[in-house]
């Protein structure tokens, strides 16, 4: 699933008149650049939640055939967060484990790698994290051994040994049976059935990203990722940038 339903309020007067997960990125729309890193890691079915200026999104990507992709659309008339949002998609999960995107974010991660460290962990949730020096700024994300998350921002588990201190990268696996309690058609975070997860003891893990990482969410750290994409910091592989091309 590829979160696209927010507003990009920080990047207006842009977002006023395109969607934030449309605004190209050397010369490609964020949200593409996320689907060809899906698709070249085996992933083919892609639900996508809309919002803000979604019928843009929705004509610009079409149902994914030119991507060699299904895309699915959960329309949200109210905006839902990302709690809510994943909830509204839930009935498209078919009770299996989901991956989760953000549309705004450029990054560079062998998702296959993280769905089989999740698989193989027997986790019920898998977090992609980075070590930041802002974390705390972002939302610091505590881990204690064996990868196992035991707070995030200051909730989950009291007294718990912290091994390391990372920030949450909008990447995310999880199982609908986490979603049991998050209300629907009711906007709120996913963060909050994770904490409670955590608080129950059950295995929420984490999993360091090392590779390129960008937040699109101001015009400063637009700038910035459009400079790394020309310079050749983060790039569409071969195949994926022909794929497109018709």
């Amino acid at each position: 699933m590829i979160l696209a339903a927010g507003l990009g309020t920080r990047l207006r007067p842009l977002t006023n008149t395109i969607p934030k997960p449309l605004l190209p990125v050397a010369g490609m729309p964020l949200i593409v650049w996320n689907l060809l890193l899906l698709k070249r890691h085996g992933f083919h079915q892609v639900v996508i939640n809309l919002h803000h200026l979604g019928p843009m999104i929705e004509q610009a990507l079409g149902d994914g055939s030119k991507f060699g992709m299904r895309i699915i659309y959960s329309h949200e008339p109210i905006i839902l967060g990302t709690g809510g949002g994943i909830k509204k998609a839930e009935p498209y999960f078919s009770g299996e484990p989901v991956l989760i995107l953000n549309a705004d974010t450029l990054f560079e991660l062998d998702l296959g790698a993280v769905w089989e460290f999740h698989r193989s962990r027997g986790a019920a949730a898998t977090l992609v994290l980075r070590e930041d020096q802002d974390a705390e700024r972002w939302g610091l994300v505590e881990v204690g051994t064996q990868d196992k998350i035991v707070r995030i921002t200051g909730r989950g588990r009291t007294g718990a040994a912290v091994v390391a201190r990372r920030m949450f990268a909008g990447i995310h696996i999880l199982h609908p049976r986490l979603l049991q309690q998050v209300p629907k058609g009711v906007a709120s975070s996913v963060i909050d059935p994770y904490v409670a997860a955590i608080e129950r003891g059950e295995p929420i893990l984490g999993y360091d990203l090392h590779g390129y990482w960008s937040d699109i969410g101001t015009i400063e750290r637009y700038t910035q990722a459009e400079h790394d994409a020309r310079t050749g910091l983060i790039r569409l592989d071969a195949r994926s940038s022909r794929d497109i091309s018709h």
